[in-house]
């Protein structure tokens, strides 16, 4: 018989199995919860407010299993990357970004992507699986673990922001990852704030609508263009759900929220490609026409072996910056961290296994001597 592996399970999920598996009242649930995601818990004979039997009925059924840690890499500025080994024998990618007080953990979705924008390594290894739901919170887990325990101690705290912005397309992989953040969100999981979850898409639009209607996290676009030409270049999946399309998805996850919160539009600077300012102009004409609440993120490019893209000087990149606040929109210019380790924006590659199980394709793991 299949172990359950509780690393995945949702609270209400987590009180269904204590029912319905072990014929324990709903109490035990938080109780197993919390000894899994406050104080990093993989061993039953650890929960010790639990009885003996009851902890040994649960090794018998169940395991509490993250992804295999393969590699620990640490930049020179402080950006921790971990290489995880998950089901299937590929490798995915997480990163924690420290900033002060402040630590943000990117966390992949996905095993490689399907959506192969032209500027991002992951999507040219394409996609190999979807994660599940104990891959993606796990990525939290180890984080959380790496920092120090328990979570809930503010004077500890580490991993204070979670960003599904790893490797893979979020709203592709849609249950496993709203579960993950409604674990991530917990009181009696890591608590953070629904301000503090965000949610990187770059605009699968049916899903982004059921989104709204399911979980209240802080949500960012993947835009990289201010016209349709170029984002079916850039961003292929606009050729089915264009700008328009995807500004209008976008404005009813605002409507639906119940603060004035604004959303962030991604965008990576290309070397004249996506940088001119008249690509800054029809940006700020986008967003005076549909109105929306917004802010916008440039992010530098971070190159990749084999890609034809450079990154943008910095002086454009300042220039395209003033042509926004000038139009009293809020510009911020991601500082690219973690790139001596291959962990910035865009280079989180992992490796695959070939679905046929004939061989190994590894497309990039990073390794540090």
């Amino acid at each position: 018989m299949a172990l359950t592996n509780l690393l995945g399970l949702t609270q209400s999920q987590m009180v269904d199995f204590v029912q319905e598996a072990l014929g324990e009242k709903a109490f035990r649930a938080r109780q197993i919860f919390k000894w899994i995601h406050q104080y990093g818990v993989d061993n039953f004979d650890d929960m010790t407010n639990l009885a003996k039997p009851l902890r040994a009925r649960l090794a018998e059924v169940a395991e509490i299993r993250a992804p295999e840690i393969v590699f620990q890499g640490d930049s020179k500025d402080g950006t921790r990357k971990w290489v995880l080994k998950v089901d299937g024998g590929s490798a995915v990618e997480a990163v924690y970004i420290p900033d002060g007080k402040r630590g943000t953990l990117c966390v992949s979705s996905q095993v490689g992507c399907s959506l192969d924008c032209s500027f991002c390594s992951t999507g040219k290894q394409g996609f190999n699986k979807n994660l599940t739901p104990a891959e993606i919170i796990g990525q939290v887990w180890i984080a959380a673990k790496s920092y120090g325990l328990p979570v809930l101690d503010t004077a500890e705290r580490r991993v204070t922001n979670v960003v599904m912005m790893g490797m893979g397309e979020p709203l592709l992989n849609y249950e496993p990852v709203v579960d993950s953040m409604r674990t991530m969100l917990d009181d009696d999981g890591y608590g953070i704030s629904k301000r503090r979850v965000t949610l990187s898409t770059s605009g699968v639009v049916p899903a982004l609508d059921r989104l709204g209607t399911e979980i209240d996290v802080s949500l960012a676009i993947s835009l990289h263009a201010p016209n349709n030409e170029l984002r079916n270049v850039l961003v292929p999946i606009n050729k089915k759900y264009n700008i328009d399309t995807l500004f209008q998805a976008t404005q009813r996850y605002l409507d639906a929220l119940p603060d004035n919160r604004s959303l962030t539009f991604e965008y990576t600077m290309l070397d004249g490609v996506n940088d001119q300012l008249e690509h800054a102009q029809q940006l700020v004409k986008l967003i005076r026409r549909t109105g929306i609440r917004c802010k916008v993120n440039l992010i530098p490019f971070n190159p990749f072996p084999g890609t034809d893209y450079t990154t943008s000087p910095r002086p454009v990149i300042e220039a395209f910056q003033r042509r926004l606040v000038n139009a009293n929109i809020i510009t911020t210019v991601r500082t690219t961290r973690g790139d001596d380790i291959d962990a910035a924006c865009g280079q989180l590659v992992g490796s695959v296994m070939d679905k046929t199980r004939r061989s190994e394709r590894y497309i990039k793991l990073q390794q540090v001597q």
